[in-house]
């Protein structure tokens, strides 16, 4: 599966006092703006800026590959969502779009519990749209029963994505920037390209003195079964995770991973190689706020303290 990096061994969520310390120095220096919910927060000028350069980073070393470029927006039509099985393995984590389409007396109705502090929301229907839970998912149906050219598809994608995930971690924010390139083919052409990426992603984050391990990993599938999954995607070495250590060197997070879908989402969707077989699939994604905290972590909260070579590499001088 394609989702924000679990932490390395799916360990439980951190309430440390090291990962509050940190969040409430990078509130001070006004880094991140709290918002009353956590895991949700404005992000300040040089939080961006960091963002925004390693992600152009990132884009500069994708074009070496010649993708094709493509964004979406943070909604994933519902009908879509209805043909994967993130319901399945991360009920906990998905996010439902719910709006008002009643008449003036239902209306009437929802400002009464509104107003005596009950739950309106009840009185919502489901929108047409989920929350992006993976900002590759909705790249799939918009090739939902066609067929590859030779050689399949590479597609470089950024977007915010969606973990309903509340955590006193800095890194685990509910709503959150992913950049991936995206890999759509054979089996073979699938696994080059995470291999690849299992190389050429680490040389990214060291170039900017990040100490990023690959690590074998897996997706915090939900339930009991998903304790079977687990085995499995660790087994096949299906997903790969670059952990850096942001508040803790024994429990370090992962802030990019390398994942080979198998023939997942190609099933799914009915998207076919060019030889008829149904299609693999396999991406790289950096979690871009999971970098910048790291960076700031690594390098001090003021950037122009931070390395020269680093702030040449990012375009940050």
């Amino acid at each position: 599966m394609c989702v924000q990096p679990a932490e390395h061994g799916d360990l439980a969520l951190p309430t440390g006092d090291a990962y509050r310390e940190y969040l409430g120095e990078l509130v001070a220096e006004g880094l991140l703006v709290p918002m009353g919910v956590r895991g949700v927060y404005g992000r300040g000028r040089d939080f961006e800026r960091v963002i925004v350069r390693f992600d152009e980073y990132v884009a500069r070393a994708s074009a070496e590959l010649a993708p094709e470029v493509l964004r979406f927006p943070p909604l994933f039509n519902r009908s879509d969502y209805r043909r994967i099985d993130h319901i399945h393995n991360f009920p906990d984590l998905m996010g439902s779009v719910h709006t008002f389409t009643g008449g003036e007396l239902e209306h009437r109705e929802m400002l009464g519990k509104f107003e005596r502090g009950e739950d309106w929301s009840r009185n919502l229907a489901p929108a047409e749209v989920m929350m992006t839970p993976a900002i590759c998912y909705p790249l799939y149906p918009t090739l939902a029963g066609g067929t590859l050219p030779e050689g399949g598809r590479r597609v470089d994608l950024q977007g915010f994505a969606f973990r309903h995930e509340p955590s006193d971690d800095p890194a685990r924010m509910q709503i959150f920037r992913m950049h991936e390139v995206v890999r759509l083919g054979l089996p073979g052409e699938a696994l080059e390209h995470r291999d690849y990426w299992l190389a050429r992603g680490g040389e990214l984050l060291r170039a900017v003195g990040l100490h990023a391990t690959p690590v074998v990993a897996n997706d915090p599938f939900f339930g009991r079964g998903g304790k079977v999954q687990k085995a499995m995607q660790r087994e096949q070495s299906l997903k790969y995770e670059f952990v850096v250590p942001i508040c803790s060197a024994e429990k370090p997070t992962a802030v990019g991973s390398c994942n080979y879908h198998l023939d997942h989402f190609g099933a799914a969707f009915d998207i076919r190689s060019h030889d008829g077989s149904t299609a693999h699939s396999a991406c790289v994604g950096f979690g871009l706020e999971r970098v910048a905290l790291a960076l700031f972590r690594a390098h001090g909260l003021a950037i122009g303290a931070w390395p020269r070579d680093v702030r040449h590499v990012l375009a940050l001088d």
